[in-house]
């Protein structure tokens, strides 16, 4: 008997000397420390309190693990097994022992399908037991064989390597990059690679079977077992419950159950038969006597905040949690290199404009307090006029975005959109070439094509009121009728109807998808309604400022009230941000989609609807609404008959979208992305802790024993998708793509918060989760199509930007037809219209009309209008026509030009790298040959063994003693 299937009264005798753990690894292989630990089962009981020593002390059946026919009140071998015959029992809970007999069916089923289980109540936690579940070399190559892995074969070749100056030129870079490549074995450059066939047991020779506990696997193992978990249904619960009418209608429904119903591993996680299921992490991740495995490697050399400048061991972090983990964070590796080209560009054009400032001529104008320019009030009564010198500042930082530097990055950025998306195919496809994933799309949907629990309960609900129904109607036909032939007909097509397999239609789903519609166009009224409020305390607040005494404070009311307005958008939409994904969870699963890929392709286009429209609303009015409907003086536009539209300064609403656009970035990434990342998950954790720990006994033995693995996993938090990942980074996509003309910083800060990003996300998977269950893919799915259209949006939103928010265009048209010495003199003159205050309406001019020492005939406004002198005063002039030309023409041309340079890049860029084409064609050939080869070994070996027996036959009739007897004189004679 091992270590670890000694009695408890033999541990307490070597508890100094020998660790009765070690051997089974603390709970990573049953207890007889052969058997690997594949997936765990966690549930709840309850148990008398006289019954814990009684378990500790029952005898291990080890003999009933390898039956695969065991009875299903048979006790599952392990700790918590047969108890006492004078144990206390406990009072009757019906919804308990519903929840036990389930668990003993569906064990049962896992049983007979060829797993191997070993229960455990006796843990540090309370109430929780564990069944810990092991495959067996057979159910694994069964299972493989159906779910057509494909696994590495004998056969080996050499990758097709470049030559000549390539080469040369990929040794530097290597030689280079090594100080920045992770030290782990799956990272370095490989030169031969084993050919890949769909594992087959008819086809075992071909594999390499000389280890068969290493050819499978942990990840691989798990997700096995997973399949097999979703695949076995327990379809019946077998109690009877309590006496009266509880008993007689939850028997009605126990029988209905046991009718229609199935309950595969999620729809018993989704009644809380099990509490949790995972496969296990391969050991810890720190500690000095920790035994290596990946999970410490992973933590080591990705989940650690020292090696963030390395690469990411990308094919060690598929090898650990699966291809669809992988290709997240490749593609969050992809996207943050592909940042630093765009970060570079984006610093120049920064530093340009900085450089440029002090030669500005329309800045230097504007500050220029000889000019003596009188602006108009900026709002009614309290404000009063003003100098536009005293937006100096504002022009001057205008000009560090608004530049003709400006147009060329957002053309640039436009571009490298779309060679991103090329580069991100060119990598997938080395992934799934290298990951053996070529020639999955046939697979992928009858892996995925699982429907989900509440899917099947939905069905289960409708087929019982079809039933219903149908007996309602045929008890109220009499039973004497006029045709009984066509009775017997309806009878019989209502039988073949009732066995058709129910399914949900769109009149099912109806009042879901309507619900749907509502909630969406109400939740995005509620953003707008939000921006609306924003609005009108930024007015309120600006007149209110307006009316302060102090100087400083007059002379800051534009940066006070956008610096605090942005801050309550960035705070309304942090918080909308949790309340929407919640919403779109919800509004998702009323619509009870059929699969798990299904719903979550849903979900994922929900919250991106209702997230992008709360992320990006207020910068959308500052960009294309703020300024653009004012009116003028003496007819300005009122909100609610008393608040009056803002204006733009007069350098231009771009250094304000700027600053709206930098806040909320940077906020979100720094509180929502970073903070909430890393607080909630510790936050959760240390509440869990101090939960197990009051639930814990007092038991010396429970203190000193260590905790086993599937416990330590256990008080993990389960994972969640990456759809929550996916979306912060798409959302921050969007913030570098679409604003990117008015914000030429924002792919340095992307860049920055991406490298803290990885190493956090990585320390989040490697530390803080279960481990999830891996998960076959060939691409990022959805995302990708979104990140295209978000790209496709950008192009069509920088124009308007650079068109209708910046004054470039203006400048141009003043700059090529309105310019006397051809510079930019004058320009701001050309831009300011007249207002003569005596057309002020009763009670809008100011309060204080001698505020700057002297009396004001004529303001300034910023607008193409005809003077007061004019004959059609205040109207539109002719020079607005033109600028609203030159900006429609400019759209047309820049969306144009850039669509078309996107597309030439990606004509020009190949999906599929030339060289990974080739290795694919190669292996194809190669597995040919291989077939070919054994065919014609198979056809030599046939043939030698016939010429073998030929021989023999031969070799026989020859030595014969009677073969003189036997021969033509004795047949012919006997004729």
């Amino acid at each position: 008997m091992t270590l670890c299937m000694r009695q408890p009264q033999e541990v307490l005798l070597n508890s100094l000397s020998v660790d009765p753990d070690a051997e089974c690894k603390y709970g990573l292989y049953f207890r007889d420390g052969k058997r690997k630990v594949d997936y765990v089962l966690v549930y709840h009981h309850k148990r008398p309190s006289g019954s814990r020593t009684l378990a500790k002390r029952a005898p291990h059946n080890d003999t009933a693990l390898a039956a695969r026919s065991v009875k299903q009140d048979q006790p599952l071998p392990g700790k918590g097994g047969p108890v006492g015959v004078g144990e206390p029992q406990p009072p009757a809970d019906f919804h308990e022992d519903d929840k036990r007999f389930r668990r003993e069916e569906y064990e049962g089923n896992l049983l007979e399908a060829g797993l191997e289980l070993e229960r455990d109540e006796d843990t540090k936690i309370h109430g929780v037991g564990f069944v810990k579940i092991h495959a067996p070399w057979s159910v694994l190559c069964r299972e493989a064989e159906f779910l057509k892995l494909k696994m590495p074969t004998k056969k080996l070749y050499h990758i097709n390597e470049t030559h000549g100056l390539l080469k040369k030129i990929n040794s530097v870079l290597q030689k280079i990059t090594d100080p920045i490549q992770p030290k782990v074995a799956e990272h370095r450059p490989q030169t031969m690679k084993r050919l890949s066939y769909p594992f087959s047991r008819e086809k075992q020779h071909l594999f390499d079977l000389s280890d068969k506990d290493s050819f499978f696997d942990s990840k691989t193992r798990s997700t096995i077992v997973y399949e097999i978990l979703k695949r076995t249904t327990c379809t019946k619960a077998k109690y009877s419950m309590g006496q009266g009418e509880g008993r007689k209608k939850d028997s009605a429904l126990l029988s209905k159950r046991r009718k229609c119903g199935k309950y595969g591993i999620t729809s018993l996680l989704a009644n809380g038969v099990y509490s949790a299921a995972y496969p296990l992490h391969d050991g810890d991740y720190e500690g000095e006597n920790v035994e290596f495995n990946d999970r410490k490697l992973l933590y080591e050399e990705w989940a650690s905040y020292g090696v963030f400048y390395k690469y990411q061991p990308i094919d060690l972090v598929r090898k650990y949690f699966g291809e669809k983990i992988g290709l997240y964070f490749a593609w969050l590796g992809v996207y943050t290199q592909m940042l630093i080209p765009a970060s570079v560009v984006g610093v120049i054009v920064f530093l340009y404009g900085c450089a440029t400032v002090n030669e500005n001529i329309p800045s230097m104008e504007m500050c220029d307090q000889r000019h003596n320019i009188t602006m108009c009030p900026l709002c009614d009564k309290t404000c009063s006029y003003w100098k536009m010198s005293s937006a100096c500042a504002t022009a001057r930082a205008s000009h560090l975005f608004d530049n003709p530097a400006t147009v060329f990055f957002s053309v640039f950025m436009a571009l490298w959109a779309a060679t991103f998306m090329e580069h991100w195919k060119r990598k997938q496809m080395r992934l799934n070439y290298r990951w053996d994933l070529t020639g999955f799309e046939e697979e992928e949907e009858a892996v995925k094509d699982h429907p989900r629990a509440e899917y099947e309960a939905r069905v289960l609900e409708k087929s019982l009121k079809k039933e219903s129904k149908n007996k309602e109607k045929h008890r109220n036909i009499p039973e004497e009728s006029t045709n009984k032939w066509k009775q017997r007909v309806k009878t019989a097509m209502a039988g073949v109807k009732l066995t058709d397999k129910v399914k949900l239609t769109w009149r099912d789903r109806f009042p879901a998808y309507l619900t749907n519609l509502v909630s969406i166009v109400f939740m995005v009224a509620v953003t707008f309604a939000i921006v609306l409020g924003v609005i009108i305390y930024r007015i309120s607040t600006a007149a209110a400022l307006a009316m302060n005494s102090s100087p400083s404070v007059r002379s800051n009311i534009r940066v006070t009230v956008t610096a605090t307005a942005v801050i309550i958008n960035l705070v309304v939409i942090i918080l909308l941000d949790e309340v929407y994904g919640c919403i779109a969870r919800w509004l998702t699963k009323i619509e009870v989609p059929k699969t798990e890929k299904s719903f979550e392709e849903r979900l994922i286009f929900k919250a991106f609807l209702l997230k992008f429209v709360n992320s990006y609303t207020p910068i959308f009015y500052v960009a294309f609404f703020k300024g653009r409907f004012v009116g003028r003086p003496g007819d300005y536009v009122y909100i609610f008959r008393s608040f009056r539209m803002e204006e733009c300064a007069p350098g231009g609403c771009l250094m304000e979208l700027c600053i709206q656009l930098s806040i909320i970035m940077l906020g979100k990434q720094l509180i929502q992305n970073n903070l909430f990342e890393i607080g909630i998950p510790k936050m959760k954790k240390f509440i869990r802790y101090l939960k197990l720990k009051r639930q814990s006994l007092s038991d010396h033995d429970e203190h000193v024993k260590r905790k086993q693995r599937y416990e330590a996993d256990f008080t993990l938090e389960p994972f969640a998708g990456l759809t929550p990942e996916y979306m912060e980074m798409i959302i921050q996509f969007g913030f570098v793509t679409l604003f990117v003309a008015s914000f030429p910083l924002a792919p340095l800060f992307a860049l920055l918060n991406n490298i803290i990003e990885i190493r956090l996300d990585a320390k989040k998977f490697v530390t803080e989760l279960r481990r999830p269950v891996a998960v076959r893919a060939k691409d990022i799915g959805i995302w990708y199509n979104i990140l295209r259209g978000v790209g496709k949006l950008a192009v069509i939103i920088n124009a308007f930007v650079i068109s209708f928010t910046s004054d470039f265009i203006p400048r141009l048209v003043y700059l090529y037809m309105y310019s006397k010495d051809g510079t930019m003199h004058g320009f701001v003159n050309h831009t300011l219209s007249s207002f003569d205050v005596s057309d002020f309406q009763n009670g809008t001019a100011p309060n204080d009309p001698l505020d700057l020492g002297y009396e004001v005939q004529i303001c300034r406004y910023k607008d193409y209008r005809e003077p007061p002198w004019s004959e059609h005063k205040y109207d539109i002039s002719k020079d607005f026509w033109a600028v609203l030309a030159a900006r429609l023409a400019f759209v047309i041309v820049f969306q144009n030009l850039v669509m078309f340079m996107s597309d030439f890049v990606d004509w020009v860029i190949p999906d599929i790298p030339k060289d990974i084409s080739q290795q694919i064609h190669k292996e194809k050939v190669l597995m040919v040959e291989l077939f070919m080869r054994e065919e014609q070994g198979k056809r030599q070996l046939l043939d030698t063994w016939m010429e073998k027996d030929r021989k023999e036959g031969g070799r026989h009739n020859s030595h014969s003693p009677r073969a003189g007897l036997d021969g033509p004189e004795h047949h012919s004679g006997a004729l």
